[in-house]
């Protein structure tokens, strides 16, 4: 099919359902229309790997040619083609029981697949509070349960894993902490499952049953011994003392693994830069473009189409592509369209580790995710808003949109590394990304969580979601602004001094 032809089919698809007559705006339509034709149920959820990312995966690139873009990708292409790993525990052959108690896959319990975990364990399970190392005592051989204290004080998910494993156990289930409530887990979950580069060294913790647990079934997993479930997560929720003891049932299961090799691409698109003192430096635009795929069911529906997270992002860089028709900036701009970030921020990590241009070369990514339009664009979390001139670009334009700017309120969540600039900042390069910000007990506030909620992660991220075309209108404009700014200005931007990621430019 023909570069044109398939960006139209794309788009006729998206447009029976279209939402363009609520729009008044003729660049937030636009907008819309290549979020459409990238979360519609014909594309699948765009999940790594499957034939659906791959049909969106060449829409895009069609979208990038047709703007003018020229191919950044291997040997002339638009594709940087990586191969995976895909790891599935299979809900159909895997049961698990706990004291005779059976526990749902993804609904009572989810586990991480591991190439050299146990599939068919049966131990002793010693729950031991926070599982802080001085804590665990004899546990060789053992399931430990621990609460999962999600915020600063205790200890963290990594200390709790090194913990058990130093310790000698098989294995480590964690109680979902239902105080952590600024982004509680969501159950079901979607499925079971890892990615990883083919040829990558295992993770850590590789040779234990790793599980989390539903705060839900504590219940009946501490059936038969004299311990309330109810007043441990009470008090694990307020970080007081836990108790430890063993429990007088066992942790049995029989694990069925899937194991298959898959090939996904990121799409990468250069916008030569018209200066030639600065066409070499380079500006990245990022945005992820896979998403879940096909998941556990939530209210009848089992396709996680990813609307927001982050197809309208990846359209974003779209859209920018389309209004510069081929017109370049000071800077060369690269317009990176990555996979896998949903499975640890694959399809970036691979970029920054084998750029398509010299790595010295790039001078900034400015990243697209975590952005939620559903409320009036009044404040905004910037991240890395104070490490570097970035930021102070960033403060700028968004003072020019009446927008507010803060650093990130809620540091416990881990933001900054959970997206697709954080490879970037490893690699020293200076990087930003946002996210909409509210004001706390304000409407905004509420929506905000009650998306996290509902739709984060769930097929109800879809086309049909509320949302406030005047804030998302402000965001675009607030984004051709920057990367203008940036691709224009006369120095890249820098690290601060006394930034932590200042020394990692390598």
């Amino acid at each position: 099919m023909m570069i044109s032809h398939l960006v139209a089919a794309a788009l006729l698809a998206a447009s029976a359902s279209s939402r363009v007559g609520e729009i008044p705006d003729p660049d937030t339509k636009a907008w819309w229309r290549a979020t459409e034709a990238l979360s519609g149920d014909d594309m699948e959820g765009r999940d790594t790997g499957s034939p659906g990312y791959d049909r969106a995966a060449r829409v895009v690139a069609a979208s990038f040619a047709k703007a003018g873009l020229k191919p950044g990708g291997d040997g002339g292409t638009w594709f940087q083609t990586l191969r995976l790993e895909d790891l599935r525990v299979d809900p159909s052959g895997t049961n698990i029981r706990v004291a005779g108690a059976t526990l749902k896959l993804l609904h009572d319990v989810t586990l991480r697949p591991s190439s050299a975990m146990p599939t068919t364990p049966s131990a002793p399970v010693a729950f031991r509070g926070y599982c802080g190392a001085d804590a665990l005592g004899d546990v060789r051989g053992k399931i430990v349960l621990c609460y999962g204290w999600r915020r600063a004080g205790l200890t963290t998910a990594a200390e709790r894993g090194a913990a058990v494993e130093k310790a000698g156990a098989a294995g480590i289930v964690t109680i979902a902490d239902p105080g952590f409530t600024v982004e509680p887990m969501r159950w079901p979950v979607a499925y079971a499952r890892t990615m990883s580069p083919v040829g990558s060294s295992p993770p850590g913790q590789d040779r234990l049953l790793v599980a989390t647990l539903n705060p839900d079934a504590l219940g009946r997993v501490l059936a038969g011994s004299g311990q309330d479930a109810a007043a441990i997560l009470t008090a694990g929720s307020a970080g007081r003392p836990l108790p430890s003891f063993d429990l007088p049932g066992r942790f049995a299961a029989n694990v069925a693994l899937r194991r298959t090799t898959v090939t996904s691409a990121n799409v990468i698109g250069v916008l030569p830069g018209t200066d030639p003192k600065l066409r070499a430096e380079h500006v990245v635009l990022s945005a992820h473009l896979d998403g879940y795929g096909r998941g556990e069911p939530v209210a009848g529906d089992g396709l996680y189409n990813g609307a927001l997270d982050d197809a309208a992002y990846v359209a974003l860089l779209q859209r920018l592509a389309e209004r510069r028709g081929g017109k370049g900036f000071r800077r060369s701009v690269i317009f990176a369209a990555f996979t896998g970030e949903e499975k640890g921020l694959l399809g970036a990590r691979a970029f920054v580790d084998r750029p398509t241009v010299p790595i010295a070369g790039i001078v900034a990514d400015i990243n697209l995710d975590q952005l939620r339009p559903i409320f009036p664009l009044e404040l905004m979390t910037v991240h890395a808003l104070g490490d570097s001139t970035l930021g102070d670009q960033v403060r700028s334009v968004a003072a020019g949109l009446n927008i507010a700017v803060q650093n990130d309120p809620e540091p416990e969540r881990n933001l900054l590394r959970r997206a697709d600039h954080w490879p970037f900042i490893e690699k020293g390069v200076p990087a930003t990304g946002f996210v909409f910000g509210y004001r706390p007990g304000t409407d905004a506030e509420r929506r905000y969580r009650q998306w996290y909620e509902t739709r984060y992660h769930k097929p109800q991220d879809d086309l049909s979601q509320p949302m406030d075309w005047a804030a998302a209108a402000t965001f675009n404009s607030f984004f051709y602004t920057l990367v203008e700014t940036v691709a224009d200005a006369d120095a890249p931007p820098s690290w601060k001094p006394d930034s932590p990621y200042a020394a990692s430019r390598r």
